[in-house]
């Protein structure tokens, strides 16, 4: 089936379908076969971004009591670690309502913050939402009054949920039935914000958090580096990957007050120069940045020359410790980042920063940062 195609650094990328999709898709098939004890081969499902998918139903069984079937994900050309698994729905008669769970390799949700009670099934709303009007519309279609009750499954869900965001988000026993469009986008990078939103979410409403001060790290260079110099409980802190920016939007509309930004900088120095998504292909500017910051600090032009021939910042922070102007330059570097950080989120958050290297250690805090470190192992210990 073409789902079409979205084009991704020059490449030619085909898209495909979400767990959600599959979930509604093979619900609405096992009630039509539960009402009719007929089988049914392919579906036509309609996904909330408007597209109609006409999908094919495989591993029917038909009882008195139930019907069950499968509908297999394809993910398209996206690097996704449930391409290709079977998502089952079986659906059996209630008295009445509509009662939506999980079995077999669907998680369950241990921690609040995730948009489902804690114990319920690890599907999410628009799923929910999908399953509940496929399974409607097949008892309109029908002139049934019906309750209907559908059991989601994924068999080798618990192996497949170690690689994705579950355990670190209190998910556990599967994977979760995801999907906000029903339609997968290759290498999209709305999915990893959304594992951010929902981590962020997560931590400001979960008991035992300390709501004021979120700490934040591009990656685990920076949580590793809070944890041995700090004693920081590496899940007291939040990956955001490349996206600073959208990150501290999420921050300021879910109402944070403070923020502790740790991070390498090779990452942060870009911040300094205003750049919000710190990926490669974005933009880069490091030499440059730090350049700048070097002759503000009163550099040679030599030295600023051989500053602009480094290809790393570990190599550039050797050079201007030679030169005696490390700790100034970083001081004019760290400004610039938390005046960047600080007006993306309109000054409505305080936002303190510090910048390290795994060579040289911490290189740079910002005023209140170390006293951040203290609330937040405060918190921890409490």
């Amino acid at each position: 089936m073409d789902l079409g195609y979205v084009y991704k650094n020059h490449k030619k990328l085909r898209c495909g379908y979400t767990t959600g999709t599959c979930a509604a898709a093979a619900s609405k098939a096992a009630v039509r076969m539960l009402l009719t004890k007929m089988p049914v081969n392919e579906i036509g499902i309609c996904t909330p971004k408007g597209v109609t998918l006409n999908l094919k139903i495989l591993d029917i069984c038909i009882t008195d009591e139930y019907a069950e079937c499968a509908l297999k994900k394809d993910a398209g050309d996206d690097a996704d670690c449930t391409d290709g698994i079977l998502v089952y729905s079986r659906a059996s008669f209630l008295p009445e309502g509509i009662v939506v769970d999980g079995g077999q390799g669907v998680g369950r949700i241990t921690k609040p913050g995730l948009g489902q009670p804690e114990g319920a099934a690890a599907i999410n709303s628009v799923p929910r939402r999908m399953i509940t009007e496929a399974v409607l519309s097949e008892l309109e279609a029908a002139c049934q009054e019906t309750g209907i009750k559908i059991i989601i499954s994924v068999p080798g869900g618990e192996e497949i949920a170690k690689k994705t965001f579950n355990p670190r988000l209190g998910i556990e026993g599967g994977i979760s039935i995801l999907g906000t469009s029903g339609i997968i986008e290759p290498m999209s990078e709305k999915a990893l914000t959304d594992a951010i939103y929902i981590e962020m979410k997560q931590k400001k409403v979960q008991s035992g958090f300390n709501s004021e001060v979120l700490l934040i790290s591009p990656g685990n260079y920076g949580r590793n580096f809070a944890k041995d110099t700090w004693g920081i409980d590496l899940e007291q802190g939040l990956k955001c990957s490349n996206f600073i920016g959208e990150t501290l939007d999420m921050a300021l509309m879910l109402g944070f007050g403070k923020i502790l930004f740790i991070g390498h900088i090779g990452k942060l120095v870009k911040v300094a120069a205003g750049i919000m998504n710190t990926h490669s292909r974005v933009a880069d500017a490091r030499m440059e940045t730090l350049c700048s910051c070097a002759v503000l600090s009163g550099c040679s032009i030599e030295a600023a020359r051989n500053i602009l021939l480094c290809t790393t910042t570990d190599e550039a922070v050797l050079l201007l410790k030679e030169n005696g102007i490390l700790n100034k330059t970083m001081d004019i570097m760290l400004g610039r980042i938390v005046s960047n950080m600080r007006q993306r989120t309109e000054n409505k958050i305080e936002i303190e920063v510090i910048v390290f290297s795994n060579q040289a250690g911490v290189l740079a805090v910002s005023g209140n940062a170390l006293d951040f470190i203290k609330l937040i192992k405060g918190q921890d210990c409490s």
